[in-house]
């Protein structure tokens, strides 16, 4: 998976606070605020949930290298790891 309980914990923690974030984003929306503090608190959910993917990448790097416990799939090549981060970009 992601990797030990606190990475996991660390990631669902900032999945969170971007969920919490962009509710407020769409309440802002539905009340008529002013777009740029609606863009400001947008790019504060994309920051989020582009930390979330980094840490998710980043602790699990040794994992998605490497043949998992019970060897069900292979471990991913170069480009696949390369897919993957340019996929976060």
């Amino acid at each position: 998976m992601i990797g030990d309980d606190d990475a996991i914990a660390q990631v669902l923690n900032r999945l969170r606070r971007a969920q919490g974030q962009l509710g407020g984003v769409i309440a802002m929306i539905e009340a008529g605020r002013d777009c740029k503090d609606v863009v400001t608190q947008l790019a504060a959910v994309s920051k989020a949930l582009d930390r979330a993917g980094f840490k998710i990448v980043a602790t699990g790097l040794r994992e998605c290298m490497t043949d998992n416990a019970e060897g069900v799939r292979e471990p991913m090549t170069e480009a696949e790891l390369e897919k993957l981060f340019l996929a976060l970009a």
